[in-house]
């Protein structure tokens, strides 16, 4: 769990939960959360610490080449992993904060 004042209005933020590194972006004043790897290189993909979003703020970008995703989904749509999808981590927001909830591990 995270405060929700931590995660600005159009901003990103990374955190690792159980040696899970995650990203998440609040835009229309919802929270949305990937796992922080890059379908493409499975690199990390912030530019600087929370830093994921492109110039616009509107587009998660990959550092390593560049790949844009949308916030909403997670899909790649412009790069080498055009099409593919950042995997999404179910979270939720209450007046407690913003729950993350992690898949079972195997």
């Amino acid at each position: 769990m995270c405060n929700s004042v931590d995660l600005a209005e159009g901003k990103s933020r990374g955190f690792d939960i159980d040696g899970v590194r995650l990203l998440a972006v609040r835009r229309g004043g919802q929270v949305y959360v990937y796992e922080n790897q890059c379908p493409h290189r499975r690199v990390p993909l912030e530019w600087q610490p929370d830093q994921f979003l492109d110039d616009s703020a509107s587009l998660i970008q990959c550092a390593t080449h560049g790949a844009l995703f949308l916030i909403e989904n997670g899909e790649c749509i412009a790069g080498p992993c055009e099409g593919k999808h950042l995997n999404v981590i179910a979270a939720n927001e209450d007046a407690q904060g913003i729950w993350i909830n992690l898949p079972a591990q195997a």
